[in-house]
């Protein structure tokens, strides 16, 4: 497995990458096809694009992966575990990538979009087929480094920024699909229609975090019984 783990890691980050230029460039054309102001202006469908989570989740996955299988190739003769700052990305990518798989197949996989706005198979490629190698990574990749607990909290520093953001932007921002004036990535933040308002978003929110914190003690703990490295206190 150390010899082709690092070309798995590759393919990867290319199908990845391919997932994510094809929905980008869907994204750009229906914004070009529109046929109002607020819909056909590219800055703001760009940039709402890479504020899903699902998005920079697996930009931040293509990353990660073409970055270890580099360090495995080039370090593919010895037998030492993964630098830590590395081990440590790799868990928090780890666990946005697991949690974007069970967010979306049990809140979203049932909600209707316009036929049109998405790439049906990399759709599944960016919410299912890389979570579900970012699991087999953790679980079978060679090498793994064990974490000290400390790296849970690493693991939440994005999330929680992300949705400080995201809850910020969204009243800032005209939809380009619906001209409302306000843009939620996800139907389960936005306030307008979960019911109780801003007070049921806050729920989700609470219970993400929980599967969040849930998923990155799994994936450190993962990590710390698979290492060959010395065993970690604390």
């Amino acid at each position: 497995m150390t010899t082709w783990w690092p070309f798995a890691r590759l393919a990867a980050a290319v199908l990845g990458l391919a997932a994510i230029i094809a929905q980008l460039a869907r994204s750009i054309e229906n914004a070009l096809a529109s046929t109002t102001e607020w819909g056909q202006h590219l800055p703001t469908v760009a940039a709402n694009f890479f504020s899903f989570f699902t998005i920079l989740s697996n930009v931040l996955a293509v990353i990660v992966l073409a970055i270890g299988a580099i360090w495995s190739l080039r370090h593919r003769r010895g037998t030492e575990p993964e630098p830590t700052w590395f081990a440590i990305i790799l868990a928090c990518v780890s666990t946005y990538m697991i949690v974007t798989g069970i967010v979306y197949n049990t809140l979203l996989r049932g909600v209707e979009l316009p036929q049109g706005v998405t790439v049906p198979w990399s759709n599944e490629v960016l919410h299912v087929v890389i979570p579900l190698f970012l699991l087999a990574d953790l679980l079978f990749a060679p090498r793994r480094r064990a974490l000290r607990w400390s790296a849970v909290a690493i693991a939440t520093i994005f999330p929680i920024a992300w949705v400080v953001y995201t809850m910020i932007r969204a009243n800032l921002i005209i939809a380009p699909a619906t001209g409302e004036t306000w843009w939620y990535p996800y139907p389960f933040l936005n306030p307008h229609i979960v019911p109780g308002g801003y007070l049921g978003v806050a729920g989700y929110i609470v219970g993400i975090a929980i599967a969040i914190i849930g998923v990155a003690c799994f994936v450190v703990w993962v990590g710390r019984r698979r290492s060959a490295a010395v065993p970690l206190t604390a």
